[in-house]
This record gives C-alpha cells, structure tokens and sequence, in this order.
C-alpha cells in the first residue's frame, strides 16, 4: 500500500517571541518575491538559501514527471492511442490553464481527480482501475504527491520549515515503491507488465532513462528531507540573515 498523508492542513511556523518578530519581519519583505519565484527577479535574491533550493527541486522534479509522461505513452501506447489526447492530457497536468480541461475525463464512474495521491498511485496499478489510462492515473499520483509534500510553494513560501519532513518521507517511499511497482507488477490474467519501460535492445543495450529519471527525484527528495531536518533549530538565524542581506 502507498502511504497516505495523516494530515491535510499545511504546517504552521511554532510561535515563540523571536521567531514571530523575525518572520512578521521576513514576510514583509519576502511578501510580493517568494510567492512566485520563477517571476520575479527581486526574490531570487531575498529569499533565504532553503527556499532556493526546495522550490528549484520541486520545479525540476515536475519536469521530470512530464518527461515520464511522454515517455510512458511512447512505450504503452495501449493506455492512449489518440495522440491529440495524449498532448491534452499533459497540458492539463502540467499547464495550469488547461487544468479545467480534464473536468472531462471522469466519466467512468469515480471522482478520481479528487482523489490523493496514495489512491490514485494505487488504482494506477490495481487489476480494474476506475479509469482505462494507467499512465495518467500514475502521472497525476505523482504529482499530486509532490503538491501535497511541496505544499507552500504555491503561497507564501519564507522558510523550509513550513514543510513537513514527515510528508517528505512519505513522498521519497511512495515515488521509490511506484518505481518498484513499474518494473514488477503484472496483469493476472495475461501475466504481462502493466507498465513497459526498461528494455535491452537486440545489440544488447538497456534503456535505463527511467531509472535515471526515478534516481534524480529521489535524490533531491532525500536532499530535501535533509536540509529540512537541520532547519527548525535555526529558524530565527536564517530569517534574520535573509533581513540583513537585503538592507
């Protein structure tokens, strides 16, 4: 079973007397810059070093997903033969406009966009998932990990603190057993993979891109639940810094 996120409310900073002067201070400065990074020039140099760095890996990682994606339907073409569809279906996962747009995909009897991430994950390889295409139900598991994990990157994101180490761990296992499951699981009743990806050609050579792909996220997940156990203590000294470098 993937694991599920025991708790839906996002972390809130621990009030003490210098930690809320210096985050009432941070967040002055930091309001209009950390919300949307990738937009504006002026946060990339405010926001502290921790924020950098999990917002760069949370970003990349969507990438990642979105190459897997493609490469997915390339090798399994079983789960979408309509190539339009297949574009469509990752514009509205990856294209904030077009998410409106997968409104009509549930029509097979379950509200699966609604779900989490740890049942989407698990329906993407159950033997009679409630919508036909595996790879999109694996793809929006995913990413819908990765929101549930990253979830103050999309408001006002000042420190790491303000993600759950505990939803970290909880992503890197459910990202490691999707991988395990990709390359294992099987159809009862054809005994073949559900999923194809890692294949050796005639000459003998193995395409390995989805391990590599499966690596890199793991690797920067791990990185962050590291730097995000080694912040609490330090909270008040990084705001504090990030104020001082902006004077």
């Amino acid at each position: 079973m993937f694991k599920e996120d025991g708790n839906n409310q996002r972390l809130l900073l621990r009030p003490s007397a210098h930690v809320l002067l210096l985050s009432w201070i941070g967040a002055a400065l930091l309001l209009c810059g950390c919300s949307s990074i990738s937009e504006n020039r002026i946060s990339r140099a405010v926001c502290p070093p921790d924020v950098k760095i999990m917002y760069y890996h949370y970003e990349a990682n969507m990438r990642l997903l979105e190459e897997l994606m493609v490469r997915l339907y390339r090798k399994n073409p079983c789960y979408e033969p309509d190539l339009h569809e297949r574009q469509r279906k990752r514009q509205c996962l990856f294209e904030k406009k077009k998410w409106g747009s997968c409104s009509d995909l549930d029509g097979h009897g379950c509200r699966f966009l609604l779900k989490p991430s740890h049942e989407l994950l698990s329906m993407a390889f159950s033997e009679d998932p409630c919508y036909p295409d595996r790879v999109f139900l694996l793809i929006l598991g995913l990413k819908k990990g990765l929101d549930e994990a990253y979830g103050p990157v999309h408001g006002i994101f000042i420190s790491g603190c303000q993600i759950k180490a505990e939803r970290l761990k909880r992503l890197y296992e459910n990202i490691a057993k999707a991988n395990w499951r990709l390359k294992t699981y099987r159809s009862r009743t054809t005994g073949e993979l559900l999923f194809r990806t890692n294949e050796a050609s005639d000459s003998g050579y193995i395409n390995m891109g989805y391990e590599v792909i499966f690596t890199t996220m793991l690797t920067r997940i791990r990185d962050d639940i590291y730097l995000r156990t080694g912040l609490e203590g330090n909270l008040a000294v990084n705001l504090g810094a990030t104020f001082l470098a902006v004077l």
